[in-house]
Formats: C-alpha cells, sequence, structure tokens
C-alpha cells in the first residue's frame, strides 16, 4: 500500500447504499433468496450480513460515543466496494459533495471524494475506493478520517481482519447463490397509465 493514493474513483451514488446500510429482521421478507440464507454473522465485534438488495454483502460496527458512530463496509459481488460513515449529530445534507482524508495505519487516501446521505435516521457519507481497500482495511488497527484539518473520526478497527474474511466469504456465497432476478416493474414512456381512457373533449374555437 502506498503512504498516499491519488486515485479517486467516484462514489456511488446514495440512492445505491441506502438499500445496503442496514439489514433489520422486518427486511428479511423482501430479501432476495440467498440473501436470506445467508445468516447475519458477529464476527470479532463486527456484524457481517448480506445486502437486502442481493447484490453483496457488509460489515458494520457502531461505536458507543457521541452521536453513535455508525460505520459500514460494503463490497459487492462485481468487485466494487463503498464505506459509508453516519452519526447522530452530523448535519451533512443528502448529496452534499465533500473532500475528506482517509488514513489507515499503512497509508492514507488525501482529499478523497465522498457524497452526503440520510439513512436510518443518521446523516453521513458513503464513498468507495480501488479494489484492493478491503485488505488495508483488513489490516488496520485504526482508520481517521479529517475535513482538512478538523477531524472527522477516529475509529478502532481491531478485528477487522477476521471480519474481511467473512465479508468476502458472504460476497463468494451471493455470488454463487444468486436470487431470482428482479421483475421489470417500469412502464415504458409511450404505455398510457390507462389505455382505455376516454380521450379529452377538445374545446371549439369560433
Amino acid at each position: 500500500m502506498a503512504t498516499s493514493h491519488s486515485s479517486d474513483p467516484p462514489a456511488p451514488p446514495a440512492s445505491r447504499l441506502l438499500g445496503t446500510v442496514f439489514v433489520g429482521a422486518g427486511c428479511l421478507a423482501a430479501m432476495p433468496a440467498a440473501a436470506r440464507d445467508y445468516p447475519t454473522r458477529d464476527v470479532a465485534g463486527w456484524t457481517v450480513a448480506a445486502s437486502k438488495d442481493g447484490k453483496g454483502c457488509f460489515l458494520t460496527r457502531k461505536y458507543d460515543r457521541a452521536g453513535a458512530t455508525t460505520l459500514l463496509l460494503g463490497i459487492d459481488t462485481d468487485g466494487t466496494n463503498h464505506l459509508t460513515v453516519l452519526n447522530d449529530n452530523w448535519s451533512i445534507k443528502a448529496k452534499d459533495r465533500l473532500k475528506l482524508t482517509f488514513r489507515l495505519s499503512s497509508g492514507a487516501y488525501p482529499g478523497h471524494f465522498a457524497v452526503g446521505l440520510i439513512a436510518d435516521g443518521q446523516r453521513g457519507f458513503v464513498t468507495s475506493f480501488e479494489p484492493q481497500f478491503p485488505t488495508y482495511f483488513a489490516r488496520s488497527a485504526m482508520l481517521a478520517i479529517a475535513r482538512g484539518d478538523t477531524p472527522v473520526e477516529r475509529l478502532d478497527l481491531t478485528g477487522s481482519g477476521a471480519a474481511v474474511i467473512e465479508l468476502r466469504r458472504c460476497v463468494e456465497f451471493v455470488r454463487v447463490n444468486p436470487g431470482p432476478k428482479a421483475v421489470d416493474t417500469v412502464r415504458p414512456a409511450d404505455i398510457p397509465e390507462d389505455p382505455f381512457a376516454p380521450a379529452p373533449k377538445r374545446t371549439s374555437r369560433k
């Protein structure tokens, strides 16, 4: 891992992440079969679960501090990843564009792009990194985040190595056990909502 990284892949849109931030018990009925078949696991202080959209898995940890910071790292079956950090006290707005510095034990991502989001009542941001990021995350004891000279968070990553191993197992399980394909529910633009409705009367001009 280099000391710093200049590559800045665009973060996925907030709408894509909202479905992967939390998978509560009440959402299980709507989850694809593969996601339901993978049991949520507690590993070394982290929770590992399948995403409810059936496209990957995530690990998460909530920190007992002001604002109850929540950290989430997700990996999709196509190999892309997304890191989300949320806090009750933050004033970030959805779709805010941010430049943040992320520091792990062996390197940093200065001026890295992130986008604001609101999920499960908390405000925060989401971003993505190169495919090797989960490996760096697993080898690190701490994640420090800053906005310019202002510190944002310093999060203990103890146990992340074991959690990332299980996260990859989950992603492979979902990859080889895909759920049913989503049904196309979008109506083509040229088809009216009610094709049999009477045509509107034309106003005659005199």
